[in-house]
C-alpha cells in the first residue's frame, strides 16, 4: 500500500510514530517505508519536531534496571527471530530453484496474499490511530511558570478541544495546609484574573475556555489563604511563580 497516496493516513501514521504508540511490526514497516520515500520521511520528521520541544519540558529520569533488562530482552528475542527466519528461507530458497516457475508462480501468490493482508492491517491501524488522534487532547498555549531564580515549578497547557487548563507540578514547592495557590491570567492594561484554586495533586485540571486565555501574555501563581480569593480583587498574598503563555502554531 502506498501510503504517501493518503495524507491523512500518513499523518496519523508519522503522528502515532513520534509519540511511540506505534510499536512492533507496523512500526518497522513505517521505518522502512520511510528510509525509502522522501515524502514519508519528511512526514516522520515533521512531527517528531512537532513534538521534540514538550520533551524539553519534562525533568530528565534514569531509566529503572528493569527497563534495560527489557529492552536486552527484546533485542534478543529479535535476534533469534531473524535467525530463525534466516533458516526457514534457504531451504524455501533452493527447492524454489528445484521446482522452476510453477512453484515460483506459488510463492509469487503467497506473496500477493501477505501483501493484501498487510494493507488491511495497516487500514484497521489507520483507524485505530485516528479514534486515538481524535481522543486525545491537543495543546493550543504552553507556560512554564517559575520562581524568581528561573527554577521551572509549573507547567500549563490549555486544550481547546476539552476546554482545560492542565497544570503539572515539576518542583517539589509545598503548600501549607492553611494555604492554598490560586493561578492568575496577567492580561496586558488589565487587572490580574482568577484562573481557579490549585489542589494539592501533581496533575490539575481546571475549567477554561479560550476566551480565559486568549490574549493573556502571561500567567502567575500566588499564596492566599486556604480556599482562594476573590478574582475582583486580584492576589492577596506574594506571587511565587509566573511566565509567559506561548500560542502554539502547529
Amino acid at each position: 500500500m502506498n501510503i504517501g497516496a493518503h495524507p491523512e493516513l500518513l499523518e496519523l501514521l508519522a503522528a502515532s510514530h513520534a509519540l511511540g504508540t506505534l510499536r512492533g511490526g507496523a512500526r518497522r514497516r513505517f521505518e522502512a517505508i520511510a528510509r525509502e520515500h522522501p515524502g514519508v520521511r519528511a512526514a516522520a520528521l515533521t512531527w517528531q519536531g512537532r513534538l521534540a520541544g514538550m520533551t524539553e519540558l519534562q525533568p530528565s529520569m534514569l531509566p529503572d534496571a528493569a527497563v534495560w533488562t527489557r529492552i536486552r530482552n527484546l533485542i534478543e528475542a529479535e535476534q533469534a527471530r531473524l535467525a530463525m527466519a534466516r533458516q526457514r528461507t534457504a531451504p524455501a530458497a533452493a527447492a524454489a530453484a528445484r521446482g522452476g516457475w510453477l512453484h515460483n508462480l506459488s510463492l509469487w501468490r503467497g506473496a500477493s496474499l501477505a501483501g493484501a493482508l498487510a494493507t488491511a492491517i495497516a487500514v484497521v491501524v489507520g483507524l485505530d490511530l485516528q479514534k486515538q488522534l481524535e481522543t486525545a487532547p491537543t495543546v493550543q498555549y504552553v507556560a512554564v511558570l517559575a520562581d524568581d531564580k528561573s527554577t521551572a515549578s509549573m507547567l500549563v497547557t490549555f486544550d481547546p478541544k476539552n476546554k482545560q487548563l492542565v497544570l503539572q507540578r515539576v518542583g517539589s514547592f509545598q503548600t501549607a495546609p492553611d494555604k492554598s495557590l490560586q493561578l492568575w491570567a496577567l492580561p496586558p492594561g488589565g487587572a490580574p484574573r482568577s484562573l481557579g484554586v490549585l489542589g494539592d495533586a501533581p496533575a490539575l485540571k481546571l475549567t477554561a475556555t479560550e476566551a480565559d486565555v486568549h490574549a493573556v501574555p502571561a500567567l502567575a501563581i500566588s499564596l492566599e489563604p486556604r480556599g482562594g480569593v476573590p478574582s475582583a480583587g486580584g492576589p492577596t498574598g506574594p506571587v511565587l511563580f509566573q511566565g509567559p503563555l506561548i500560542e502554539k502554531t502547529l
